[in-house]
C-alpha cells in the first residue's frame, strides 16, 4: 500500500495522522510492559500522547540536536497550521507545539521513513520514561 503524498496534506492532517501513529507506538510500548487493563493503560498512556509531553519531547529534541532540518520543517508545518480546535487543558503554545509533534510523526510516516519513525518513537518513550516524576 502507498501512503499519501506528504507534501500535498496540510499541518494539521499531518498532525492527525502522526497522533494517531504516535499513539500506536505508546500502547504497543505499555502492552510489551504488561499493561492490558483498559483503564489502566488509558490512564498511563496519558503521560506520553499529552500536549505538554509532546512540548516537552520537541524541547528535549531540540537539546539533543535529534531532527534534521527538513523534519523541523514539518514540525513547523504543524506547529503553524491553523487548527479550528482550541487548547483544552494546557497553554495554546504548548498546544500549537505538540500539533508540530503530532505533524512530525505523520511526515514521518507518509514519507514511509519506518526506520526513522520508530528510531524517534523509541528514543521518545524512553526520554518520557527516564523523566517520570520530574
Amino acid at each position: 500500500m502507498t501512503r499519501a503524498n506528504y507534501q500535498q496534506i496540510n499541518g494539521i492532517a499531518l498532525a492527525y495522522i502522526g497522533d494517531a501513529v504516535w499513539e500506536v507506538f505508546v500502547r504497543e510500548h505499555l502492552l510489551e510492559l504488561g499493561l492490558t487493563k483498559p483503564n489502566k493503560l488509558q490512564h498511563t498512556a496519558t503521560h506520553y500522547v499529552s500536549a505538554k509531553a509532546q512540548a516537552f519531547l520537541i524541547d528535549q529534541m531540540e537539546q539533543a540536536d535529534k531532527l534534521s532540518e527538513e523534519e523541523w520543517t514539518f514540525f513547523k508545518k504543524g506547529r503553524n497550521a491553523k487548527s479550528h480546535t482550541s487548547a483544552k487543558n494546557t497553554a495554546v503554545m504548548t498546544y500549537r507545539i505538540s500539533t508540530g509533534f503530532e505533524a512530525l510523526f505523520g511526515y514521518l510516516y507518509t514519507s514511509e521513513q519506518d526506520e526513522r519513525l520508530q528510531e524517534l518513537a523509541h528514543w521518545c518513550i524512553e526520554t518520557v520514561e527516564a523523566n517520570k516524576g520530574k
